[in-house]
């Protein structure tokens, strides 16, 4: 038992000392979404929001995940008219970071998990799990803060009888504390 307990305090110790890699902030802006596939729609305009952590693994290389609310959707037309399709999700992106400028400018990639939590529209019943690929850029601006553009294809369809699938444009700013 004390052997466990001697481990369990190196491994929190070696984590403390490793922690000074590990930055945690927040995000915020506009999303530009759209719908890809067989669907004729038009864009629309919303929102996305949460938490970002990043894990430096290399001077050069960085993991970042992030915590998000974000709604997206598309308008387009059918039988009845046209429909307006509000969905909002809680998205989980996990992001490789590529500093093309060590600590400055950043190239990122990686899947997006995200669960829906709401739709406004009624008559189209949304699956409840999206998964998308994402890229984008980073730059960290002065002290914590930082701007990020990125871009984000849905490679699940939004519904089980529809060949749609969720494209967003995101503009972020935000701050690591």
């Amino acid at each position: 038992m004390k052997k466990l307990l001697f481990l369990a305090v190196a491994l929190a110790g070696t984590f403390a000392v490793q922690a000074q890699g590990i930055n945690f902030g927040v995000k915020a802006g506009a999303n530009f979404s759209n719908f890809s596939g067989d669907v004729d729609s038009e864009g629309i305009t919303s929102f996305h929001a949460g938490a970002v952590l990043e894990l430096n693994v290399l001077p050069v290389l960085s993991i970042q995940g992030e915590g998000l609310f974000s709604s997206q959707g598309a308008k387009f037309e059918n039988e009845l008219g046209t429909t307006d399709v509000d969905l909002s999700y809680i998205s989980v992106p996990v992001m490789a970071k590529y500093y093309i400028i060590p600590s400055k400018l950043s190239l990122m990639a990686g899947p997006q998990f995200s669960f829906l939590v709401d739709e406004a529209e009624e008559s189209l019943e949304a699956n409840s799990f999206d998964m998308a690929a994402a890229g984008g850029v980073e730059l960290k601006i002065m002290g914590g803060l930082f701007a990020q553009a990125r871009y984000t294809i849905g490679v699940t369809d939004i519904a089980d009888d529809v060949d749609a699938q969720n494209a967003v444009f995101q503009l972020s700013v935000g701050y690591f504390f």
